[in-house]
């Protein structure tokens, strides 16, 4: 299966990838010859066109790979029901769309990617989002659950508060419109919201277990593959998340069993007393715009709460020598995970899995490669298989 033609008038259009790795670009005109028209044509070129005013597309049309037939939720994205109807042609859930890449300056891209290679492993680190980013956006058409939002406190009356929240700030959190400085001072008002009705609520540990066994949490395919390598490199892994460190460890015990002696998670993590109820939380909150390494002080290996026995010394995973950076998120906020690292280069990937339309050119501008879609985690476990490959 060959793609669709893709002609660039000025040559600056970047490169549009096709799951299962197809480049399309060349540096200036460049068709490649197919037959398009045998294919319906997605909406993905016209979401091209709008974030790049300046650039002209002349019949760009992509192939769109044979997936199953979709189950699509009837209530659409914010639902929590099992309703759910035929796929239909047309419809704009992304679970019945192809997943693509963007980048947008691929010369950029390889000399980092050169970089990197040539400095070795032991100069490597991977910084990663949690929710939307390692766990998939999408599950059965339904929008999936975060760390945040699959608690269930086994208390009606606050889980329905801290779900009034969620419907207020949420939005709020994915607006183009508003700026940095405001966005920040409205995330921090709803974690601090609600992490006070998590503890107001009664909060116990024995509601966490529950949650996580039924919740809709998954991770993306390929994040156990990536998980691996990586450790087999000896490669460090930070998580930063902006949810709770407990709920995303219980997440790895119920998901997939089994521990990484080269992870460390920063998040906000609780306190409880003998009985099991939390009763505060540690340290300086962390929303979804302020989660860096400046935080590193809050982490703790995630084998040692699932009891791996040989442990790791501290020094060795601390990442403070480690200048080259591979960054993985889903908001342009987490492009603030690296500040505190004094990193030579830095390779970041974002995963933008919602409001496309709007966010695309931000999104491009930001990341040097962005996966449309909710995307799997294949094309990251690729390039780090290059990155550390042997020269």
């Amino acid at each position: 299966m060959r793609p669709g033609g893709l002609r660039s008038i000025d040559g600056t259009v970047g490169s549009i990838l096709l799951q299962g790795g197809l480049m399309l670009h060349r540096p200036l005109q460049a068709i490649l010859h197919s037959r398009p028209k045998a294919y319906p044509r997605p909406a993905f070129p016209r979401l091209l066109s709008h974030a790049f005013p300046h650039q002209t597309f002349v019949h760009l049309s992509l192939i769109p790979f044979l997936l199953p037939p979709s189950r699509v939720c009837s209530c659409r994205h914010r639902c929590s029901c099992s309703n759910t109807l035929g796929a239909r042609e047309g419809s704009r859930d992304p679970t019945i769309m192809s997943s693509e890449v963007v980048i947008r300056d691929p010369e950029s891209l390889e000399k980092k990617k050169a970089a990197i290679r040539n400095a070795g492993t032991s100069k490597l680190q991977v910084i990663a989002d949690f929710d939307g980013t390692l766990t998939r956006y999408w599950i059965d058409g339904c929008r999936g659950q975060s760390s945040h939002g699959l608690l269930q406190q086994g208390n009606p009356e606050y889980d329905a508060k801290r779900q009034a929240l969620y419907e207020y700030y949420h939005p709020l959190e994915y607006s183009p419109t508003i700026p940095i400085e405001e966005k920040t001072k409205l995330m921090e008002e709803w974690w601090e919201k609600t992490h006070g009705l998590l503890i107001e609520g009664g909060l116990t540990y024995d509601a966490i277990k529950k949650s996580v066994a039924g919740a809709r949490i998954a991770f993306r395919d390929g994040v156990i593959e990536l998980f691996e390598f990586l450790e087999g490199k000896g490669v460090p892994i930070l998580i930063f998340s902006a949810g709770l460190a407990d709920i995303i460890e219980e997440v790895f015990r119920q998901k997939l069993h089994r521990s990484f002696k080269n992870i460390k998670i920063v998040s906000n993590r609780m306190v409880f007393d003998e009985n099991g109820h939390l009763i505060a939380f540690k340290g300086k909150t962390i929303h979804v715009l302020n989660k860096n390494e400046h935080a590193l002080d809050m982490a703790a290996p995630i084998h040692g709460k699932l009891g791996d026995p040989n442990g790791l010394d501290s020094d060795s995973i601390l990442v403070k020598n480690r200048t080259n950076v591979l960054l993985l998120g889903d908001h342009i906020g987490d492009l603030g995970m690296s500040d505190g690292v004094n990193y030579e280069n830095r390779i970041s990937v974002g995963f933008l899995n919602d409001n496309i339309e709007e966010s695309l050119k931000n999104h491009c501008e930001a990341f040097d490669v962005v996966y449309l879609k909710d995307a799997s985690m294949e094309g990251v476990v690729e390039l780090v298989s290059h990155l550390c490959s042997p020269n």
